[in-house]
């Protein structure tokens, strides 16, 4: 295939410097046209290469007519993370240039994938009672991937930076830029320093400095987050309310497959809600969930609870522990023990499996590095990424106002600033974005649980699919019959239910993670309209009393009761 692809740029674009593939292999994701798939084999310790190990990666070639000559490498975050599904999102951001998306050593394309279900499964039972045990759950997995003949000290900072460097050398590009984001924004600075010659450009998204330690950081980070969003009173207050109550949730467990019942304090809360803040979509709706959980609404804290399950098969966690336990527990003090379950989890595991202590890099590098920080971002916050952004010699550091984690994939102007750096890392500042310096307003809610409740069952709407239907034939049938009364009852009823869908469709648009917190404060007093289409269905009953009529003030009646003491 890979020979195909190089006999076809011969004829349509410059020659490109992917000439083979030994290790190509099929796509295990959908891929734009032009995207080779492929692994580089490497030892899977350098100091003792006997073994090997493979990398994926995937090469999109580039069919503009103006392609450059140097492509982009993009590697995700995690430790852990997968990187191959975005070389379709990537080749739009940057259609004239290759894409190369390098997965991790020991990342779900990669071979082998360092999964890790047993400390999985144990990190979400800390929300059980009793606690599941996580050390015994870590001693479990290691053995079973020392059975498989993996050495966990081969699978760190300085061994997958390797890897991106032997990349270049495999595929024959001269030089390329390099896009990390969070971890592997440290890897990127890494290959950098060590592949000055291979490097053009340098983009970190959001930028996690070597220098930074995490853990002891993480509790102020995420203080400091609550803060700038205007909710550290109302976070605080539910972090108390919860510890002192803590709360008892359905949710629902990814690797069994089946449903479980949380037991949720404040800070098992907190350590969630330090997760779920990296996405931008649930930081514009904090305000109103922190708002409403200090209150009392814990139908909110489902959601929560799903994502943290859902959050924990994102991540191979073999390697994601093996990374931190080697290049970034040892490094914190741990003291005091944070009052965050998935802090102490990492410890527990990282005393369990005792892994070396990796040798600091401090690197650096004279190419021109473009960083962006995201204002809301409770993991690698400006207040740590621009000033270590600063002690780079060629660096420049932006901040994105609204914006959480991963810059790029939420924020348009960001993309478009990542761009025009590209095609002069040693230029000025490019333009600046409209709204850099406005946060994205959050939208005006009613807190509600019975949207996420109906995204997860959908049977659960029937009622109000079931009125809409209702008030649509009495509306058909009361006009075509001259019924008036009838005619009008079907049209508030069709009318409240249009405004309704309108409404939440539009929240949906703008940030479907709003629909966890509730439904836009302006579909409440819709609930006037439904209540005048069932006032006057009851009247045509009490002028007809046929079996139409008394089906349509049933559905009329159950639903109002339906809507105002479930639904709102």
């Amino acid at each position: 295939m890979i020979i195909r692809v190089v006999l076809a740029l011969a004829l349509t674009a410059p020659p490109s410097p992917t000439t083979s593939a030994p290790g190509e292999r099929p796509c295990p994701v959908a891929m734009p046209a032009r995207t080779t798939c492929a692994f580089l084999v490497v030892p899977e310790r350098r100091d003792a290469p006997e073994r090997k190990i493979k990398v994926g990666y995937a090469v999109r070639v580039s069919t503009a007519r103006d392609r450059k000559p140097d492509p982009v490498v993009y590697m995700s975050g995690g430790p852990g993370s997968a990187s191959m599904q975005l070389t379709g999102f990537l080749s739009q951001m940057f259609p004239d240039r290759d894409v190369v998306a390098v997965e991790q050593r020991g990342s779900r394309w990669s071979e082998p994938a360092l999964g890790c279900p047993e400390t999985a499964e144990a990190l979400l039972g800390q929300l059980r009672r009793p606690p599941a045990d996580i050390a015994r759950a870590a001693t479990r997995c290691r053995e079973r991937l020392r059975e498989q003949g993996v050495d966990l000290r081969g699978y760190n900072t300085k061994e997958i930076a390797a890897d991106v460097v032997a990349l270049r050398k495999e595929l024959g590009y001269p030089s390329w830029n390099l896009f990390g984001v969070s971890y592997s924004t440290r890897v990127m600075l890494d290959v950098a320093a060590a592949d000055p010659a291979g490097v053009r450009s340098v983009v970190l998204d959001s930028f996690l400095p070597e220098s930074v330690n995490w853990y002891d950081d993480a509790a102020a980070n995420l203080t400091a987050t609550a803060a700038l969003l205007g909710v550290r009173g109302p976070f605080e207050a539910m972090r108390a309310r919860l510890n002192a109550s803590p709360a008892r949730v359905p949710a629902t467990d990814p690797l069994l497959g089946r449903s479980f019942t949380a037991r949720m304090s404040g800070d098992d809360v907190a350590a969630i809600m330090a997760e779920a803040l990296h996405e931008s979509d649930v930081a514009a709706v904090a305000p109103a969930m922190v708002g409403a959980l200090a209150t009392g609404h814990d139908e909110l804290l489902r959601p929560l609870a799903d994502a943290a399950g859902e959050g924990l098969v994102s991540h191979e966690f073999g390697l994601y522990h093996a990374v931190q336990c080697q290049d970034e527990v040892p490094f914190n003090t741990f003291t005091p023990n944070s009052r965050l379950f998935t802090i102490n989890g990492d410890k527990a595991v990282c005393d369990a499996w005792q892994l070396p202590k990796s040798r600091p890099v401090n690197a650096t590098t004279k190419a021109p590095v473009y960083v962006l920080g995201g204002q809301y971002d409770p993991t690698t916050p400006p207040r740590t990424s621009r000033p270590a952004a600063e002690a780079l010699p060629g660096a420049r550091f932006e901040e994105f106002a609204g914006t959480s984690h991963a810059v790029f994939l939420v924020n348009a102007c960001a993309r478009r600033k990542i761009v025009e750096f590209l095609d002069d890392p040693a230029g000025k500042d490019g333009t600046p974005c409209a709204d850099a310096t406005a946060a994205r307003p959050a939208p005006a809610m009613h807190v509600t649980g019975a949207p996420y409740q109906i995204s997860r069952s959908p049977w659960l709407a029937a009622p109000f699919a079931l009125f809409a239907l209702a008030s649509l034939a009495q509306l058909i049938a009361g006009a075509l019959r001259g019924r008036a009364l009838a005619a009008f009852g079907g049209l508030a009823g069709t009318a409240f239910a249009g405004l309704v869908v309108q409404s939440v469709y539009g929240l949906a648009r703008t940030n479907e993670t709003a629909l966890a917190v509730g439904v836009p404060a302006a579909a409440e007093p819709y609930t006037w309209i439904a209540a005048g289409s069932t006032v006057l269905t009851a009247a045509v009953l009490l002028r007809r009393r046929k079996w139409p009529q008394i089906t349509a003030t049933v559905i009329s009646a159950g639903f109002l009761v339906w809507w105002c003491t479930w639904f709102l």
